[in-house]
């Protein structure tokens, strides 16, 4: 069995308006000095297979039919073998 990580993010091109929004707040807070906030999405899970490529396959299949907006987002993911 493997523990995925999933971190999706969105492309720099794009506008983060959560992060943005995130921004602001500090600022209302008196954090003048943040910048360029990005909000993320991490995801894990557990894939119930011993083999590490059909792993690797089927996370990269969840990623792009589910998780990420491949117009939008990128992922990048790492597993763990667990016991």
């Amino acid at each position: 069995m493997f523990k995925a990580r999933v971190m999706i993010k969105r492309r720099k091109t794009i506008l983060d308006p959560q992060g943005k929004a995130v921004e602001i707040g500090a600022k209302h807070l008196g954090l003048n000095n943040i910048k360029n906030t990005r909000i993320d999405k991490l995801i894990e899970f557990d894939i119930d297979t011993n083999n590490r490529k059909a792993a690797e396959d089927e996370v990269n299949d969840y990623c792009k039919k589910l998780l990420a907006n491949p117009i939008m987002e990128d992922y990048e993911f790492t597993l763990v073998e667990v016991s």
